[in-house]
Parts: structure tokens; sequence; C-alpha cells
């Protein structure tokens, strides 16, 4: 658990909030203390998404189901607030490392461990799946190793019999590596989907590894629909019940009481030496509120694919979902005004770079040469123009029909910002959201309002453009078989000063594919771009003000149709 920050409230309803538990795209998880001194865990919805009916009908949702599923493998709701924001739900606080958080802490359990564990969490879903609700994020860091046994956490996109299924666009349901694929095929959720995370679950739990090794997403969900899942080192017994669970056809796995008996438990769980000395890796929960911190700089979240490996100790109570990405507070309303033809040639729109974030950096823009990822770090330490900006989960999407995106900036916009789309092979006036694009499409902005000699601090703007489909490294194509929407930032321009360069009102232009890249998180080789016929439909263009490499944030977003 972390202290709280200055941003954060001292209190929610009724109670006294003593520290940050953790944050997922729907909200933020903190410990509260309730008047009357009990320790819960609530969890408060952003401000961003309260008036997005999708958002809030999936918060209500995991109301509904903390309210109906009431186990000794779940943490029961307490409290809720839904009539107006800001919206929030209390559960009983579990202490205790999450799985995850313990393997990496102490490395794989052992197999008799492993067994008790398979064992109590197959009764605990059999008792969720009870109330006619099925999990669908089954992970190791959705189970808290509490004292009285594990608990099952998060149910923040459970789903109940005979429900709609709730899931923003190019967003499927669960975390690849644990999720299955009839999910990720063909969206059919059921008790079998959450036979399959368990026992990917614990192919963690007995390896330390995740069950489908690490990489893009859509890599990893490649493997779990068409590869074997790593159990290298397991025991022979505990392997097969595993690779029973995780059958790439739903039909094939066994049911919750079959996983029980073949574990063959003869005491409890919480009798088990190891276990007992995993429950101790818990946090102390602070009685009364620390401190607050003044918020840290951002960093670059963690993708879905790395959740269970590349995360913190994690030894806390509670480790939400992440749905989506976090976005930053806005103080109002935004706006957009579009404008056809305001300069000659091209059709622009108008947005705000707000003035509180102009001047993080101090030097203009580079050379023009290609960035490197060794000049990246040292270029960003002297406040000079990052070389470029890495890879990252961003699930925002255009639609050629509405021409919009599916989720709002995470800067506040206004009126000081042209953009253009065009094909650089036909300059003359067209609609990007009209028009089909074969070979390279010319990108440009500028701040047309701002005057040259205004003298502001560097400004640096980099241009993401993403296909419509999760892409195979190794081909450039949309991955095989498993054509989902792509859930990264795709290829990005090097960054550049908006206000440098001849002057804050000159356009700034860049080509696509020649000018972009997709750089992978950690500094590692960069990959071209692909040609627009590789994955024809619906692409995504971002502005971004970029910070670092792994900082930056989007202000505008917009598209333009890739033909076949």
């Amino acid at each position: 658990m972390d202290a709280l920050k200055d941003r954060d409230p001292a209190q929610i309803g009724s109670y006294t909030l003593l520290a940050r538990l953790g944050a997922g795209g729907m909200g933020q998880v903190y410990l509260g203390r309730s008047p009357g001194g009990r320790l819960v865990a609530l969890k408060v919805i952003r401000d961003e998404i309260t008036d997005h009916p999708e958002a809030l009908a999936r918060f209500r949702r995991e109301v509904d189901t903390a309210r109906a599923v009431r186990s000794a493998y779940t943490a029961n709701l307490i409290d809720a607030s839904l009539d107006v924001a800001p919206y929030w739900l209390a559960t009983e606080y579990v202490s205790g490392p999450t799985l995850s958080g313990a393997v990496a802490e102490r490395g794989p359990l052992p197999p008799e461990t492993c067994r008790g564990l398979f064992a109590s969490l197959a009764e605990g879903l059999a008792a969720v799946h009870e109330h006619g609700v099925t999990h669908r994020d089954l992970k190791p860091q959705n189970v808290i190793l509490a004292a009285q046994g594990p608990q099952l956490i998060d149910f923040g996109i459970a789903r109940g019999a005979g429900q709609t299924a709730l899931t923003e666009a190019g967003y499927a349901p669960g975390t690849p590596g644990f999720t299955a694929p009839e999910v990720l095929m063909r969206n059919e959720v059921g008790p079998a989907a959450d036979v399959f995370a368990l026992g990917a679950t614990l192919a963690y739990a007995a390896t330390g590894r995740p069950p489908f090794g690490m990489g893009e997403p859509a890599g990893v969900s490649y493997r779990a629909v068409h590869e074997p899942i790593d159990l290298a080192g397991v025991e022979p017994r505990l392997a097969q019940l595993v690779e029973a669970c995780v059958a790439k056809d739903p039909a094939a796995r066994p049911g919750l009481a079959e996983v029980i008996a073949r574990c063959g438990v003869r005491a409890a769980l919480v009798e088990d030496t190891f276990y007992g000395g995993l429950v101790g890796l818990g946090e102390a929960v602070p009685q009364t509120p620390p401190q607050r911190v003044p918020p840290a700089p951002a960093a670059p979240p963690l993708g879905p694919h790395e959740l269970p490996t590349a995360s913190a100790p994690g030894v806390h109570g509670y480790t939400p979902t992440q749905l989506s990405q976090p976005t930053r507070r806005r103080t109002r309303p935004w706006m957009v005004a579009v404008a056809v033809g305001l300069v000659v040639g091209i059709g622009a729109a108008f947005v705000l770079i707000p003035e509180k974030d102009k001047g993080g950096d101090e030097s203009t823009a580079g050379s023009g040469k290609s960035p490197t990822p060794s000049s990246s770090t040292s270029d960003a330490a002297k406040g000079g123009a990052p070389a470029y900006a890495e890879d990252k989960i961003d699930r925002n999407l255009w639609d050629s029909a509405t021409n919009k995106c599916n989720l709002p900036y995470e800067e506040r916009p206004s009126q000081k910002f042209l953009t253009s789309i065009e094909d650089p092979d036909d300059p003359g006036f067209k609609d990007p959201s009209t028009t089909t694009f074969a070979n390279k499409v010319k990108i440009g902005f500028a701040d047309m309002l701002a005057s040259a000699g205004d003298g502001k601090a560097p400004y640096y703007v980099t241009i993401s453009v993403k296909p419509p489909h999760d892409i195979d490294p190794s081909t450039g194509k949309p991955v095989e078989g498993l054509l989902s929407d792509n859930v990264n930032v795709g290829y990005t321009s090097k960054p550049v000063d908006l206000y440098g360069g001849g002057g804050p009102n000159k356009w700034k232009f860049v080509t696509y594919p020649d000018d972009f890249r997709n750089w992978p998180v950690g500094g590692r080789k960069p990959r071209p771009a692909i040609p627009l016929v590789n994955d024809p439909g619906a692409w995504t263009v971002q502005f971004h003000h970029v910070r670092t490499p792994g900082d930056y944030a989007s202000f505008l977003c917009t598209g333009f149709t890739a033909a076949k």
C-alpha cells in the first residue's frame, strides 16, 4: 500500500482514508476505516468517467455482484454509494499478499501447497458460480493469500447469467495469458473460462513464470489460443491437472468438483507451513492517516501481459483490474470545434494546449536525424527533446462512421491547435473522414493563433498512428486467427517542438509510414511502420504532449481509413 497524496480526499462517505491500495482503469482503491474502526477496501470511480454510461453500468454491476456473492472466499460488500458522484463501494479489507506478489518474493510454490491452493480456489469459484456469476478475470493478482484462506477479489468485469457483455471498444475481457481461447475468439464467457484461468493461475504459482510467456498482448493471446502452456519443471500429476484445465476446447475441461477431487487434499491450506509463511508477507495496516506525499510524476503503466511478474512485490490487500488507460483529471469540460478548409488544401481541427502544461522542457527539437534508444534518457535528463515515445497500452479507437474516438483526451483541449491529414500524392482538399488512403498519409499540425514573438517554452508533440488490429511483428500483418482491436499506441513520430522550427504558426509535417516507428518499452530496437495495405480499415491518429519516452498524454484524436 502507498501513502495518500495531496490530491486524495481525507474522507469518503463516513470512512476515513488511511492509504492507497491500488488503482485501475475505473478508479482508485483506498484503505479506509469506519467510524467504529472497521477496515474496508474502498473503490472510488474516477471523475473522468462518471458521465460514461457504460463505465457506470460496469461499476453498478460490480456492486450487484459483490452484493450477490457471499462466500468464505470473497470479500463481502459493506457499503456503496451509487446515486451521486463520487460513486464508490466498500468491501471487507482482506489483509495478505497477492499470489503474484508472494511468488515474486518467495518463488514458485511447492507441489503440495499448489494442490491445496488449487482446491481452495476451485471451491471458491464454485461458490461464485452457484450465484450465477463468472469472475472473468481470475489471475495471480486477483488472489489474496489471507490468514483464513485464499480470497478472490476484483469482480469489476464479472458477469451474471443472462447479462449483456459490457466491454470497452478495443478491450477483450480478462488478462492476456489467463483469458480462455473461446473468450478471445468469440467472447464466449462461462464457467469453463474461469476453469481455464484457474489452470493458468496455478501454472504461474508452480513455475513463477507467465503461463504463456511475455511480450505483446496479441502474441501472448495467440499462444493461449494455439500453443501449449509452459509447465516445464512442474510435478507430473499437478501438470496433468493444469493441462486439463487449460484445454483449448472448453468442453474438454474438468468441472470444479473434479478439480477438487483430483487435488486430493487431506488438510486445510491454512495449516500448510509454506502457505503460512506467505501470509506473513502482508503489510502492516496504518491506524491513523499517514503524512501525505505530493504526487509523483506519472510513470508508464504496465501492459496487461506484464501484470503477473513485472509489478513490485504487491504485498497488499487489493489490486484492481486495469480496464483502460488512466487519464489525467480535467478541471472543466473540453471543447472541440471542427473547421474544414481553414487552410488551403487541408481539413483541420482546433484543439487547446493547456497553458499550465507548457514549459516543461528547455531546448528546441532535434536535427531531424533518426532517434536512437541510447539518446533518449540522456536527452530527457538534460531537459531536451525526447528522442521518441515508447509504446504503451491505449484503447482509444477512431470510428469512421461517426468520425469520433471512443475515449476523452488526457489533456484538456481548446481552440489554438490545427491539424491536417492529406494524401501526399494527391494534395487536393479532402475530408479524411470520407477519404481512403492507399500508400501514404501526410499529417500536419500548427498553433496558428500564437505569435512568433511569444517566446513560449518548448512543447514537444509526437503523433501516434495505429492500425485497427493487433499486428504480428514477425509478419507486419494482423495476428492470424486473432482479429482483435489494437490496444497499443502503435507507431509514433519523432517528437517536435510545437513552437520551434520557424515559429509557432508554422506548419510541421510528418509522413506515414516513412517518419514513424514502434518503440517497444525499455528502449529495445524499434520496428518499422507497416504499409497501410497490411491492415485496411479505420486507423487512429492521436496527438500527444510528450515529456519523456514513457510520459506523454493525448490532447487530440482523429483518424483515417486505409484502403484495401
